[in-house]
């Protein structure tokens, strides 16, 4: 470490909260490569993913509204992205549009546009349409004279530019998603009134949302007009930031000399997630809100709580009894066959074998960890990561969320496992992170470190390798016992392309 790091470096390492001996494991990443994660098959209904009649799914929701008043729920909002992936069709078309020499639909023909084109034909349907034309009219007030073309140039113009509505340059959380009674609702928003649905008497509803520090004003000022609800912020820590290198593992260094470090990717959040306090956690990416649907939504968001309340109580019943020492052997065989069946985690052979006391211990340790259940949907060609069984360095079968980005696909078996899958990752969570003693658990202890991964960028115009922490919802909860559980496609709305907008759970709300 001496002869990669100077003095200078290492103060600098030490003032940004990072460890020399987390850097030291990334430099070893780098250069000896992180194994991908070994795919054992997909998980399907009744192989890894519950599927529940709709008298069974009538009464967890039942057992979530009975229930919800005993325990402190919040929400976690994952709400830092920029909106710049949204708009980048429209910022591509404006870097290469010669508004002189060209037209727009031999643009779209040439550059196969087809987003473009959906973008123009559906302008009028933008819940910000109103909101940019009287911005475009007051840039531009000749804009009534010039051709049909000019006219969409000039409105995609003032939707990015700093000077216009600058969309592409603000948080995702922020932008107007959807219009009702003429008035925006933006993922903010729609975010906290769907948080409704665990509000509880004399209690305010809490959310947390993960930010930019510079434009927490921004998030202020749609949050404080929601006075019944405990609003919290919290920014990536960046102690959690990874250090760049360049393409032959040597830390990349910018034009003064110093260190360049990079955010570590949404796994960064399991420290803010680790400094909640409630008993029950529900996760939610930040763009998955609708205009519609919100019924189904809504007692589906019930029925993955009432699981997970379900399955906490009989967890910590186990886990009351195994302590109390007054555990017969009958009991340990009815809590092995819940364990394995229950909660998908298989105990190792020799355990009938071992002696009572171990056995007992066992169990608490397998039983005692944070649970999460996650809402899994049928793929229907969205991005995204999916359910399946992996085989861990022990050679245990446990159920994960993987990304494809931890798949190795130049081997045939894992390429054709993952193109098998019928469901992927809606990221519709909710969390137990108190153990059965009332103690909060430190979640940093249940991340595997091993599920990071590499990725190639470019800084300054130079190659450089990056590493992205373990997912949030992947390796950051590696180690926590997963329960899958199907839910309905209306359940799944995001907004990664503008374009989604236009989409019929994105325009004015219907009664359905």
């Amino acid at each position: 470490m001496e002869n990669i790091f100077t003095e200078e470096d290492i103060n600098y390492i030490n003032s940004r909260g990072s460890s020399i001996e987390k850097i030291q494991q990334h430099l070893d990443f780098f250069k000896r490569g992180i194994p991908k994660i070994n795919l054992v098959k997909s998980a399907t209904v009744n192989d890894g993913i519950y599927s529940f009649t709709e008298n069974e799914v009538d009464f967890f929701v039942d057992f979530f509204d009975k229930n919800k008043a005993h325990f402190n729920i919040e929400k976690f909002v994952p709400a830092s992205g920029a909106a710049t992936r949204m708009f980048k069709f429209l910022n591509e078309f404006l870097n290469e549009f010669d508004i002189e020499n060209d037209t727009i639909n031999s643009y779209i023909n040439k550059h196969k546009a087809k987003d473009v084109s959906l973008f123009i034909f559906g302008i009028r349907n933008f819940p910000f349409y109103k909101q940019l034309k009287e911005k475009t009219l007051q840039l531009y007030p000749d804009y009534y004279s010039h051709s049909s073309d000019t006219k969409y140039y000039l409105l995609i113009k003032t939707l990015l530019n700093s000077e216009g509505l600058n969309f592409a340059n603000q948080p995702k959380g922020i932008i107007p998603f959807h219009l009702k009674e003429e008035k925006f609702l933006t993922p903010v928003e729609e975010n906290i009134i769907e948080a409704d649905f665990f509000k509880t008497q004399n209690k305010k509803t809490k959310i947390h949302f993960t930010i930019t520090q510079k434009f927490q004003p921004y998030f202020e000022k749609i949050t404080n007009l929601f006075e019944d609800f405990d609003i919290s912020f919290s920014y990536q820590n960046q102690s959690s930031d990874t250090l760049a290198v360049t393409e032959n593992n040597i830390p990349f260094r910018l034009e003064d000399g110093s260190l360049f470090f990079r955010p570590g990717g949404h796994g960064a959040l399991i420290e803010n997630l680790n400094s909640l306090n409630s008993d029950f956690i529900y996760i939610k990416n930040i763009d998955n809100v609708s205009q519609n649907h919100k019924l189904i939504i809504t007692k589906y968001k019930k029925l993955i709580g009432g699981v997970l309340m379900q399955t906490q109580f009989q967890i910590f019943n186990y886990l009351k009894k195994l302590s109390d020492g007054n555990v017969t052997e009958l009991e340990i065989k009815e809590i092995k066959h819940f364990t394995e069946t229950k909660l998908a985690f298989s105990l190792p052979e020799e355990f009938n074998y071992f002696q009572k006391s171990y056995k007992v211990d066992y169990l608490i340790k397998v039983l005692n960890r944070p649970i999460r259940v996650c809402g899994m949907v049928k793929n229907e060609g969205e991005p995204g990561g999916g359910p399946f069984w992996v085989q861990d360095e022990k050679g245990r079968h446990t159920l994960q969320i993987v990304e494809t980005s931890q798949i190795d696909f130049n081997n045939k078996i894992q390429k054709d496992i993952a193109n098998e899958a019928k469901f992927f990752n809606p990221v519709d969570i909710v969390c137990a992170i108190t153990d059965f003693q009332g103690n909060k658990f430190d979640l940093l202890q249940f991340v595997n470190e091993k599920s990071a991964f590499i990725t190639e960028k470019t800084k300054n115009g130079k190659p450089i390798k990056a590493i992205e922490l373990p997912g949030l919802w992947n390796g950051a909860m590696a180690k926590w016992t997963t329960i899958f559980v199907e839910v309905p496609i209306e359940t799944f709305n995001p907004v990664k392309n503008v374009n989604d907008l236009l989409k019929p759970a994105h325009q004015p709300e219907n009664n359905g």
